[in-house]
């Protein structure tokens, strides 16, 4: 399991609180005593022991009474369940995840990482109506629904089954961008790099047919051209060398990369999914891929449609019989709402 990474960033007396608190938690006590702190502090503290220890999922709020003169606060925790139904949810929950870990154990760490992914987008369905538990593990793991957080509560708990270094992330949410909420994703170190890694963009993204890979492995540079900056500290990521696209080739720099690759598809009836750094993905230069989509389109008697992840500069061509309704589409992997205009 990762080392308590949050737990490292308080003050000596909000480790004493968050200790008091862990202990409390998980005994499932009605109240406990804990050092007196502010009570932003007290929540701050209470929310972060919950990302370093995903599986207490069962306790999402509290509220707290101090006395004058007194040295501590009893804090008074709101469980989702009672005692005994939170018993049987972790001994389900802990069956569930070794079940889950159990295929992945001897896999190298990269590999691993991609056996979660790759899990994370088939069977976890992003809950819009935002219920209590889709924000915890017993979401995405228990009903295979979850918001933004549980999936990367789930991210976690998995990667510490599997010996991953892993922690979530979070940033602020920014109304004048449009962003409602604040959205959690994680952190892992692979081959000792840290790395960012959304699976809950990645599955907004992701279909029954293909699985999506823009969010997985970033850099800083990368993955904070559409995600807002981080509530809490996290560690530097500055590798941008070992992204999913790279490594597999199809992230290209020339032209005649994406005619060659779009007259493969074409021919083979197959789906196109590329990324581009050749350059910086203007207007200019998209209508000069959608000038050779429409090309090896024309040539085979088909139509082009193409959706875009603007910010990571990733493009899925299909080519049709038919002429789709929307031959070009933005994407946005924005809390599993997928915002589409036509270009």
């Amino acid at each position: 399991m990762t080392e308590p990474y949050y737990y490292n960033q308080l003050s000596k007396a909000g480790q004493s609180c968050y200790h008091a608190m862990k202990s409390g938690l998980q005994k499932l006590a009605p109240s406990f005593q804990v050092p007196l702190l502010d009570g932003r502090d007290l929540s701050n503290i209470y929310f972060l022991l919950r990302m370093d220890c995903p599986e207490i999922f069962y306790s999402v709020t509290f509220r707290y009474k101090f006395y004058q003169d007194s040295g501590n606060a009893e804090v008074i925790p709101e469980y989702l369940f009672e005692k005994k139904k939170i018993q049987e949810h972790q001994k389900a929950l802990k069956s569930r995840v070794e079940k889950l870990a159990r295929p992945a154990m001897k896999l190298n760490e990269k590999e691993k990482l991609l056996y979660i992914h790759d899990f994370i987008c088939r069977n976890i369905r992003y809950d819009k109506l935002k219920k209590a538990y889709s924000h915890e593990i017993i979401g995405s793991l228990g009903q295979g629904v979850a918001v933004c957080e549980g999936i990367a509560k789930a991210v976690k708990v998995l990667c510490d089954a599997l010996g991953i270094w892993c922690i979530i992330a979070l940033s602020e949410n920014n109304p004048e961008k449009g962003i409602k909420y604040r959205h959690a994703w994680n952190i892992v170190r692979i081959g000792g790099q840290y790395y960012h890694f959304d699976a809950t963009f990645d599955n907004t993204l992701s279909s029954d047919t293909i699985i999506r890979y823009d969010y997985f492995m970033l850099s800083d540079k990368q993955i904070f051209r559409d995600h807002e900056p981080v509530v809490w500290k996290i560690p530097a990521c500055n590798d941008s060398d070992h992204f999913y696209y790279k490594e597999k080739k199809i992230s290209f720099t020339k032209m005649e990369d994406v005619r060659k690759r779009s007259a493969q598809a074409v021919k083979k009836g197959k789906t196109l999914l590329f990324h581009w750094r050749g350059s910086y993905l203007t207007r200019a230069v998209l209508e000069e891929m959608l000038a050779i989509f429409r090309e090896e389109a024309e040539n085979r008697q088909k139509h082009a449609s193409v959706s875009i992840n603007w910010s990571q500069a990733v493009l899925l061509v299909s080519f049709r019989d038919e002429l789709p309704e929307q031959q070009v589409r933005m994407e946005e992997a924005n809390e599993g709402e997928k915002e589409q205009d036509t270009v």
